[in-house]
């Protein structure tokens, strides 16, 4: 008999979020590699994609959080986020791993009621884990320094497993939209409009220069993008920037597709998917220096020390000269790297720790 795995992609109910993403690329990873095991999904339905191997699935419902699912029959259970409402518990027998994105918490200025509340969270998932999967070494690391925060099991497993990425089979896209800034040199970024992104920098950066810059974004903190879009008026910029919600992947793919560049100054990220995402395109990628985000771009990528206007614009400048010498060859190059992140490397990690776990 099979030994059966329940993955929770409860997640999936936000399906533009990134976790989503990383959902989806699992659940295809695992559904095209020969397997031993017996996969159930947890999560809603109407969002789980199609597979060849008809995995079951069990859909989320709002009240499972107080009448939960019962896993008596799994050999072992795998949340695939470190703040997720659902099995708490497991039972005699049975193993767990829990994939942690990031302790963000922690350091975005958060108030003392919601950092004791996340964190309490997190050690609901973590505290019975027999396997703890950090997305990147800095994840890794930050747990590392935090985890007196926590109570473990005394031989939990700690690895890093990247997030992998279902990519396109093609680079060339077309838009029913007619965007005004097609045709313009434009900085792409992508993510959620929050203070921990740090857009507004962006604003600084095209300031000094004649580039517009088009946002896609899921979701935003009212009052940042408020102050985002105040700062917009007071530096004149109302014909350059451009904000674009909820886009599909075809849609995103084709902004990729024409952008000049994409700039990602985040100040906080577990991984960083949107710059992989425009590696794979071939596009120089400009990042910060913090969190994850060097792991991500390596020596491929160019690098903001700091957010002042004019370092922004020296980089983004001397960054461009450098890419536009050598496109050829650098475009390539980072493709090549966005290529490490795929979805089957991904889903591979995941089965090997799987294994090792429940021989």
């Amino acid at each position: 008999m099979p030994k059966k795995i329940l993955i929770d992609a409860e997640r999936l109910k936000y399906p533009k979020s990134g976790i989503a993403n990383v959902c989806v690329s699992l659940i295809k990873g695992l559904d095209e590699k020969e397997s031993d095991f017996d996969y159930t999904f947890y999560g809603p339905k109407k969002n789980i994609p199609q597979t060849k191997k008809n995995f079951t699935v069990i859909d989320w419902k709002f009240w499972q959080k107080k009448i939960p699912v019962n896993t008596g029959k799994f050999n072992l259970i795998h949340t695939a986020h470190q703040l997720s409402d659902y099995f708490h518990h497991i039972k005699k027998g049975q193993k767990k791993v829990v994939t942690l994105h990031d302790l963000n918490f922690l350091h975005d200025n958060s108030q003392e009621r919601k950092i004791s509340k996340s964190k309490k969270l997190v050690q609901k998932n973590i505290g019975n884990a027999d396997a703890i999967v950090c997305i990147s070494e800095f994840v890794k690391d930050d747990f590392i320094k935090n985890k007196a925060l926590f109570t473990l099991k005394a031989n939990v497993k700690l690895e890093v497993i990247y997030n992998g990425l279902i990519f396109p089979e093609t680079t060339d896209f077309s838009s029913r939209n007619s965007y005004s800034f097609i045709g313009e040199k434009y900085i792409l970024n992508i993510g959620v409009l929050f203070p921990k992104k740090n857009q507004e920098v962006l604003l600084d950066l095209i300031s000094q220069n004649d580039r517009h810059l088009v946002l896609v974004t899921s979701s935003a903190k009212s009052a940042y993008k408020e102050k985002f879009l105040e700062k917009i008026k007071t530096l004149g910029l109302e014909n350059r920037v451009h904000i674009l919600e909820n886009v599909d992947n075809n849609e995103k793919y084709y902004l990729l597709q024409h952008c000049e560049s994409y700039c990602h100054p985040s100040l906080a990220e577990g991984f960083g998917i949107p710059p992989v995402e425009a590696m794979y395109f071939g596009k120089p990628v400009f990042l910060s220096r913090l969190t994850s985000l060097p792991e991500i771009g390596g020596d491929l990528a160019f690098y903001f020390d700091d957010f002042s206007a004019e370092h922004m614009q020296q980089v983004y400048t001397s960054g461009m000269q450098m890419y536009e010498a050598q496109t050829d060859g650098l475009t390539s190059q980072l493709r090549k790297r966005a290529l490490k992140f795929g979805y089957l490397e991904m889903a591979e990690a995941y089965e090997k720790l799987y294994s090792e776990l429940l021989d």
